[in-house]
Formats: structure tokens, sequence, C-alpha cells
């Protein structure tokens, strides 16, 4: 569908553009820093971490000293069963060797239990920890950057980023302290029987743990671009979902699937080389663990030669299967995978908040037909605004002008997706303008970056009403300053007028009056957009904004509340469902997609079709 711009059409007031669907912005991840910088801004947070745990560390090592018992008493077993026993012709000294040898299993398994519970002292508060910087960040970011508050990438670092760092960690854990308490078991028993057996068996595993070990780094890097991809993705079809009723409707399918390809084809470019590493993992693993085996037996003529007994050799073919072949085969599965995928999320939560983002720059405004206006003498003013949702996509607005008189009430109508939320959350500088300049009394409508607190200026209510649990009251008054407490007596007489203004007597009495608890999810649809009224009603703000704000609300309660929130001092726009709420406004801008024609109710149907098809419905539906 192709829009087209047109120039000013101009009433009692001032407003020109266009209308057009939206396409649906992405944004894109990027890559986090090289394998040394990764490192450098997680260690010092896990050397912290790990200092407030030593009573965990304490424990957990002292169980693996068990599993280190269990591993030399496994090959020595082993051995002396032989030498001294069955060898020897003493099968009671082998039988019993071979018991102390299944006594060290069980010691082994007693071990393991205890393992386990200081592992989860370790890993437990990690991920707590993890969850709470998590949310720490998204809300940084939202206050940086309302516009691009995190969506799903901030989903997925909340669920399952924290989840693969718990996961990881007490694998890394787990399988390192393994490794290492039964290397330790492993080297003594060998030296024990013959130290001439760690002279054929460090080689090859120290080769193979050295070709691991070069496969980390760049491993890591591609699983950090695998993560970026992968929110990056998440961030984009969030964005695609919610705007996906304009997209379709502005025959954007081929644009936003254009934005989603890429990621997806680079994802899928991303896993083939992680599982090209893996490959050279399994060559490192089998160099570690597989080779030690066959150097042992084809040293055992020689070792035999010199003096090694059958039962030692059997002892250190013990200590190679069934103790370091598979502490190597989980130290690398861990590490190639587990390890790099727990750098990389970890290196995410470390990172610095970011910096609040600069206002985009407004363009210059264009030229403002009509009479001209000083910025101040206007609540609000659009110059020259054009705004589209993402590169290549079909302006929502393009080159609109529009003076908001201050005092003034002004409906907005077009055909759903044709822009009238994409102008209010401009005005509540929710938006930045692609070109042109929004101005809100005078001044930039959006803030500042280092600004706080609520805008003064505006009050936006959108189409979903604002009800949290509290009291009515609260409810009522929370977009109000704190009153100073001599005040609370006129504060709540403020409250009780504008309860009578816009009809909600009935609807407070049922809650069971102002100090009653409201609990949103007992409320309809509705009552919550009346209590969000007289909410917007009670607000300083001299600029109310809303966003179809009464569409749950029969005609009869709509025109209630919008001749009261016009009859407040101060300034409305109301994007408009019904025409009769347009026909109350002093004014009405009419976006339909081609042209936008401003100007009164009784006026607009002779200069706008679509305004007169509207209207002419309107009245066959009222006369009927």
């Amino acid at each position: 569908m192709t829009r087209t711009g047109t120039r000013p059409e101009t009433g009692t007031g001032t407003a020109t553009g266009t209308g057009a669907g939206a396409g649906a912005g992405a944004g894109a991840g990027t890559g986090a820093g090289t394998e040394t910088e990764a490192r450098r801004r997680v260690a010092p947070e896990g050397r912290r971490f790990l200092r407030g745990r030593k009573s965990a560390l304490a424990r957990l090592a002292a169980w693996s000293l068990l599993e280190s018992a269990h591993t030399f008493l496994g090959g020595y077993g082993v051995a002396r069963a032989l030498d001294d026993g069955f060898l020897a012709g003493r099968t009671a000294t082998g039988l019993a060797w071979l018991a102390a040898a299944a006594a060290g299993a069980l010691l082994g398994g007693l071990a393991l239990r205890g393992v386990f519970a200081g592992l989860a002292d370790l890993v437990e508060p990690l991920r707590d920890g993890l969850v709470r910087r998590a949310v720490r960040q998204a809300l940084d970011r939202a206050v940086g950057d309302p516009v691009r508050a995190p969506g799903a990438g901030a989903v997925s670092r909340l669920t399952q980023q924290t989840e693969m760092a718990r996961d990881s960690s007490a694998g890394l854990v787990l399988t390192v302290r393994s490794f290492v308490f039964t290397a330790v078991g492993a080297f003594a028993g060998m030296a024990a029987l013959a130290p001439v057996l760690l002279l054929i068996v460090l080689p090859p595993l120290l080769l193979g743990v050295a070709v691991f070990l070069a496969t980390l780094r760049p491993m890591a890097a591609v699983q950090r671009r695998s993560l970026d991809t992968d929110e990056a993705l998440a961030d984009r079809l969030g964005e695609l979902g919610e705007g996906l009723r304009d997209v379709v409707a502005c025959g954007g399918q081929a644009s936003a699937q254009d934005r989603i390809e890429p990621l997806i084809a680079a994802q899928e470019r991303l896993a083939r080389r992680l599982a090209g590493w893996a490959a050279l993992r399994t060559l490192a693993l089998g160099t570690a663990g597989r080779l030690p085996v066959v150097a042992l037996l084809a040293a055992a003529p020689w070792l035999l030669a010199h003096g090694v007994t059958a039962g030692t050799l059997a002892g250190g073919l013990t200590y190679v299967v069934q103790a370091l072949l598979p502490a190597i085969d989980s130290l690398m599965t861990a590490l190639g995978s587990a390890g790099t995928r727990l750098l990389v999320v970890l290196e995410r939560f470390c990172a610095a908040p970011p910096h609040p983002l600069p206002a985009a720059p407004a363009a210059k405004a264009q030229q403002v037909t009509g009479p001209a206006r000083p910025p101040a003498a206007a609540a609000a003013e659009l110059r020259g605004v054009t705004f589209a949702y993402g590169r290549g996509a079909a302006p929502v607005l393009d080159a609109l002008d529009l003076v908001v008189r201050p005092g003034e009430h002004l409906a907005v109508v077009g055909p759903s997706g044709i822009g009238k939320s994409t102008l209010t959350a401009l005005l509540a500088g929710m938006l930045a303008p692609d070109a042109g300049t929004v101005l809100v009394a005078g001044a930039a409508a959006r803030r500042a970056p280092d600004a706080s607190g609520p805008d003064p200026r505006r009050t936006l209510l959108p189409q979903q009403a604002y009800v949290f649990t509290g009291t009515v009251r609260e409810n009522l008054t929370h977009l109000c300053p704190t009153p100073d407490p001599g005040d609370a007596r006129s504060a709540d007489a403020r409250v009780r007028h504008a309860v009578g203004a816009l009809g909600l007597d009935g609807l407070v009495e049922r809650l069971g009056g102002l100090d009653a608890e409201v609990r949103p999810g007992l409320l309809s649809r509705g009552e919550s957009q009346q209590l969000a009224l007289a909410a917007a009603y009670l607000s300083p703000a001299p600029l109310l904004l809303l966003d179809e704000a009464t569409c749950h609300l029969d005609p009869r309660t709509e025109e209630r509340a919008e001749r009261a929130l016009a009859a407040r001092p101060g300034t409305l726009v109301v994007v408009a469902h019904r025409v009769s709420s347009a026909a109350r406004a002093d004014r009405v801008l009419v976006l339909d997609g081609t042209r936008a024609v401003c100007g009164t109710h009784a006026e607009l149907p002779a200069r706008s079709p679509l305004y007169r098809d509207l209207v002419g419905k309107w009245n066959e539906t009222t006369d009927g």
C-alpha cells in the first residue's frame, strides 16, 4: 500500500500531512567485546562472589577429598589384589583388597551426596543475584530510553539466561571439582605404584588438554554472537508481533520478513560453526582420554621387562580408564559448552548500566500554513512532523502541521492503523519524530534525558486503563502532587467533586467508598477506564491526551466523561472511536492516509470525503 503526502487543507486551524500504516521497527544486538574483555569484566565479580562464600567452598572441598580417596583406592586396590593376592596365590588377600576398593566406591557415593548439598549453597545465590541484576538493568534501560524500553530481549535475560547461568555454573563447578580431585587421587595412586606410569600417561593427556584449551576462545566468541543474535531476534519478533496488524494493513509483510530472515540465517550459520568447534573438541577428548590408554598398552612389554608388575600395570590402566577418562570427558564437555556459555552470559550481567540516550534531534520545522502563532501561544504544536516505524517503512505521519490552542477540545479520527495513536505518543514525548518539531507548551515534547519525575505539562490515558491494587482514593490521586498535611480536607473535596463530575458515585459506592481497596482483576474494562478518567480529571497537567480511553464506555457515560474533561481547565485531545465524540469537540483532525484535514464538525463533511462517510453512517444509525 502506497501513501503519498499532500499539502495543507486548512480550516479554522492548521493541519497538514498524512496518516499511514506502520511498519515494524527492530533493533539488532551487537557483540559484547573480546574474550579478554569478557574475563576482565567477569573475573572481579566472580572473585567477590566466591570470597563471600568461603564456608560453602570449604564444605565442597572437604567432601571432594573423600572422592580423591575413592579414586586412589580404586586403582591401588586392583594392583595390590593382583600382585599381593591372586597372582601370589593368596585369594583371601586379593578379595580383601577388592573389598577395600569397593568400600572406596561407597565412600565416593557418600561424598557425592555432600557435594550436591554444597553445590546448592553456591549456585542458588548466584541465580538469585543474577535475577536481581537483570531486573535492575531492565529498569535502567527503561528509564534511559522509554521509547526503546527493553522487551523480549530483557525477558530472555531474566528467564532463559539466568537459568542458563545457574545450570552452567552448577555443571562447571561439579565437573571441574570432580576432575581436580579425581586427578589428584589417580596421580597419587600412580606415584605410589610406579612413578614411571606418570611419564607415560601425562604427555598425551596434556597434549589433548592443550588442544582443547585452544578451542575455548573462538568457541566463546561464536557463543557470544549466538546469544547476541538470539536477543536481537527476540526483540525484533516482539516488535513485529505488536505491530502485526499495521504491517498486514500496509502490505509490509515482505519488508518485515526481510528484517527477520537475516537474523535467522545468522543463527543457522553460528550453529554450524559451533558444531565445527564441537567436532574439534571431540578430537581433543580422544587425544587426552584414549591416547594414554594406547600409550600404556604399547609400553607394557617394556614396563614388564623393567620390573613393573602386572598388578601395577593393571592398576595404572584402572586409573586411566575408570577415573581419568570419565573425568576428562566431563571436564571438556562442561568447559566447551557450559563454560563458554557461562562466560558470555555473565558478561552481560556484569556490563555497566546503559547511559540514558539523548533525545532524537528534531529536524527543522517546515513552513506552517495558516495564521502564524508564537509557540508559547499553543498548547501543543507539530511542525512538518514525519514519523515511520523503521527504515523503509511508509510514514505513519508525513509532513504534518498542527496547532492546538490552549483550552481547546480536539478530536482525532481516522481508520484503524492510520496514525492516531502515533500522534498522541509524539505529543506525549514517547516517540521522537523522524523529521519536524513537536512542541508542548512551547517546549520540546520529548524531555531531556536527565529529567526525572512525571512531566507536569501533560497526561496520557491509553486504551488500556492503568488501575493498581490500592485504595480507590489512591487510584484517583496518583497523578496529583502530594498534598500538604493541612490541605487534606481540600484534597478530599476535590476528589469528591471529580467523582461527581464524572458520575462515578455509584461505582465508588459499589467498591466500598474512597478508602476501599481496589482489586483490578475484579473490575470490568469500563470501570477501569472510569477510574483512570477521574485520575486524569484530577491531574494538574494542562494537556490531557486520551487515546481511545473511553472505548469500553457506553455512549452516555462517554459523553459525560468527555464533557467533564473538556470543562476542566486545560486542553483536551481525544482519539475518537465514535463520531458523536468528534461532534462534541471544538475541532476535528481527520487522518485518512492521503491527507490530513482539520476543521469543525459542521464544515468537515464538505471538505473530507472520509468524514462525510463517517457522519453519514452515524446519522443512519442514530435515525434508525
